[in-house]
């Protein structure tokens, strides 16, 4: 087999899985779907191959890209986590034939075989998989350093599948808050009894110089936060110092995006609720008697 290919919408997520693959000793070859490589040209590839046709939509060069891969031999496709990457890693996985494992928490290659380690039934259970074919990876942001190097740039013309199209644009409005990049984080829950008293947490979270973050119901249910900003398996995973929850039950959906925080702190009434099996501090009582005295408290020192 002849080296590890590479799908990302960002670049420095191609950085990051380019590191991996000269870790292995392999060479890498990044991928561009329906567009030209501006960006992604000094991402530290051995290689950067553009597929370009007529359609910018990426998603409609997936065929082509498993057919592409398969006449270059290839050992393994890596693709980053994120919506188009494993939209585009499924269907090729599906024109191959192959086998996948998708959003992986650890990753390793030894002797032609993959190692895959990754959280299935919400976290309930980590699954190990071993696969000495070509297979297809995706792997969330972070895990890997990023390579830096320009790489050389070849452009291919193919047919791309013209079954999607474009009918407009609207760009989506995104919050400006980063928590993968936060190092202190305070996170509401349903515990919340109105909007308004989100004011209370971002109180403290100024307090702290943290970053405020939230369950999943409170964003898609509530509509009190954006969507970027709630955390569990299908939000973001943080990696914080610090963590502190404020009526947050903690779901094993939950609990899995703050696995890889430093120190976990939770406030709630209920001593039964299950974000106290995973707090190194827990603190039983209504939150709205606790967060303005903490937030006194930490103002004055």
């Amino acid at each position: 087999m002849s080296g590890f290919f590479i799908y990302a919408e960002k670049p420095e997520a191609a950085a990051e899985l380019v590191t991996f693959a000269k870790s292995c000793g392999e060479s890498s070859v990044v991928l561009v779907l329906g567009t030209d490589a501006a960006g992604f040209e000094n991402c530290g590839a051995d290689k950067l191959v553009c597929l370009k046709g007529e359609s910018d939509i990426p998603e409609n060069y997936a065929r082509t890209a498993a057919e592409y891969l398969k006449a270059e031999n290839a050992a393994l496709l890596l693709a980053e986590a994120c919506v188009r990457g494993r939209d585009i890693a499924a269907r090729i996985a599906g024109f191959l034939d192959c086998a996948m494992a998708s959003d992986v928490s650890e990753l390793s290659y030894e002797g032609g075989k993959v190692k895959t380690k990754r959280s299935t039934y919400g976290g309930a259970v980590v699954r190990s998989e071993e696969m000495d074919c070509f297979c297809v990876v995706t792997v969330p942001a972070g895990m890997f350093e990023k390579s830096e190097g320009a790489a050389k740039v070849e452009t291919i013309p193919v047919e791309e599948d013209r079954r999607v199209r474009l009918e407009n644009r609207a760009p989506a409005q995104k919050s400006s808050v980063d928590l993968k990049k936060a190092e202190k984080v305070v996170c509401v829950g349903l515990g919340l009894k109105k909007q308004e008293d989100l004011q209370m947490a971002r109180a403290l979270a100024e307090a702290m110089g943290a970053e405020l973050a939230c369950s999943r119901s409170v964003a898609e249910e509530r509509k009190w936060l954006p969507i970027e900003q709630y955390i569990g398996i299908s939000g973001v995973q943080i990696k914080s110092k610090i963590y502190l929850s404020m009526g947050v039950s903690g779901q094993v959906q939950h609990v899995y995006g703050i696995r890889d925080a430093g120190l976990i702190v939770a406030i709630n009434t209920d001593d039964a609720a299950p974000i106290f099996k995973a707090a190194d501090y827990g603190v039983v009582g209504d939150m709205y008697e606790i967060v303005p005295l903490l937030t006194e408290k930490i103002k004055n020192g």
